[in-house]
């Protein structure tokens, strides 16, 4: 079982600590793809659809599963296009955020670990969603997940996730740590161990002369190595983007946005 690193401290303040990604010029976009996915203009993955059941929106063609649904940032706004959207999660807490706000009757949840836990119906789309795939820190658990979601998907589903791009070409010879958040109320820093394949970020926020720290751990992973889980799967690559609003993936793209669909028969 991952450990759940998302108790009630960064729940409750989840929101606060990181804004940005609520900003509606970042959740619009990946909501478009994700619907569009799962939705009646999907093509063979809108046949995955699961019968509408507790939980779901009235209207809408096609169903989405998100691994790792913490407080239904994504989930939300999907089911309020017409999306029938089940989230699994880990953290109560962050469960319990996500059933304070408005719409939480129509997106169902399961608490569990996605790398395993199964749900009843057959989906159109599974996501995963802003590298927490790397939540999962052993290469065994990643691989079961891909497993797990590819059970879930009927003919024609798409599995999607959202992850950066190890940053190793920016640690010089020797070094073992980079910042990749340095703002006047947040400092980020990822610790890396290459030969482990983890990396450790670590997080120190300032608010009221008071600092909040927190560390995770994380399994990086690379895209060739994901395209063989979902291979492992039985799935395929169908396309790889550098962010939700399709930009090229290039060698300098610093995450990724990638699609494997289960054949359609």
């Amino acid at each position: 079982m991952p450990q759940n690193t998302f108790d009630a401290r960064i729940a409750e303040t989840y929101e606060e600590k990181w804004p940005e990604l609520f900003e509606p010029a970042v959740v619009d976009p990946a909501v478009d793809f994700l619907s569009g996915l799962a939705g009646a203009d999907a093509g063979p993955a809108g046949t995955g659809a699961a019968p509408a059941g507790p939980g779901a929106t009235p209207s809408g063609s096609g169903a989405a599963l998100e691994f790792g649904v913490g407080t239904g940032r994504l989930a939300l706004p999907l089911s309020r296009r017409g999306v029938r959207v089940h989230g699994i999660d880990l953290s109560t807490a962050m469960i319990a955020q996500l059933r304070a706000k408005p719409g939480a009757e129509h997106v169902g949840v399961t608490v569990g670990d996605f790398a395993t836990t199964r749900v009843d119906g057959t989906f159109a789309l599974a996501y995963l969603v802003r590298n927490t795939i790397t939540n999962l820190t052993t290469q065994d658990e990643q691989v079961e997940c891909f497993r797990n979601e590819a059970a879930h998907l009927g003919p024609g589903g798409c599995f999607v996730i959202e992850v950066y791009v190890p940053e190793l070409r920016r640690l010089p010879p020797g070094q073992t740590v980079h910042p990749f958040a340095v703002t006047p109320a947040h400092l980020g820093f990822e610790e890396y161990d290459v030969a482990a394949q983890l990396a450790v970020s670590h997080h120190y926020w300032t608010a009221g002369g008071q600092v909040e720290i927190y560390s995770s751990t994380h399994r990086y992973v690379w895209p060739a190595e994901l395209d063989l889980m979902a291979r492992l799967a039985g799935m395929a690559l169908h396309e790889r983007w550098a962010g939700w609003g399709r930009e090229p993936f290039t060698g300098e793209s610093r995450s990724h946005v990638s699609v494997w669909r289960k054949p359609a028969s």
